[in-house]
């Protein structure tokens, strides 16, 4: 597939078929991850591929959040079923890559370009799953960053999750998107 052409017709697919997604096709989205721009090239990132009983390590984080952030009014039984429907968002793909990012501890690199490597690697990984006829979607909210998740990801220091992405074939059209014009958003400095 030509790159302009991924990068135009990609789009988020919230929607997937619970059939198992090939490993080499999770390699080589994983390998283009790795191929990212990054300062003094210090590959920032980590992933985590879940399948099968694997997504509870991602439902465990979820029902974590939710029982931390619940109301603490709320019974036994509805903090059971708040917990038991967070849980479940880990299982809306066969396949789901967490993505985090460990900041260099070079002065050199300031810890936004990590963060900004982090997600070109995301990006790379988006196209290339697009490429291969798969559908993704990023997601992100405040769960991802909230402690409880960070902790069932065991990071640590400055580490942080900057999203999961789940994958799958598609079972949904792709939605319809347009853009402003390049032109509206571009300031050119000729002189």
């Amino acid at each position: 597939m030509d790159i302009n052409e991924a990068i135009r017709h990609r789009r988020s697919i919230g929607k997937v078929k619970q059939d198992p997604v090939d490993k080499s096709l999770i390699e080589e989205i994983l390998e283009a991850g790795t191929w990212a721009p990054n300062h003094c090239h210090t590959e920032p990132w980590r992933f985590w591929v879940m399948t099968g009983e694997g997504r509870r390590l991602l439902g465990k984080g979820y029902g974590e959040v939710a029982f931390a952030e619940a109301d603490p009014t709320l019974s036994e039984e509805e903090l059971s079923k708040l917990k038991s429907a967070q849980e479940k968002k880990a299982f809306r793909a066969p396949v789901v890559i967490a993505v985090a990012v460990t900041p260099s501890v070079k002065a050199i690199v300031p810890e936004i370009e990590e963060y900004a490597a982090a997600h070109a690697a995301v990006q790379n990984m988006l196209l290339t799953a697009h490429a291969l006829g798969l559908g993704t979607i990023w997601r992100t909210g405040a769960p991802t960053y909230h402690p409880k998740m960070r902790e069932a990801f065991s990071l640590v220091g400055k580490e942080e999750l900057v999203g999961f992405i789940y994958i799958g074939y598609p079972d949904m059209e792709p939605p319809k998107a347009a853009r402003v014009p390049f032109a509206q958003k571009t300031t050119w400095v000729n002189e």
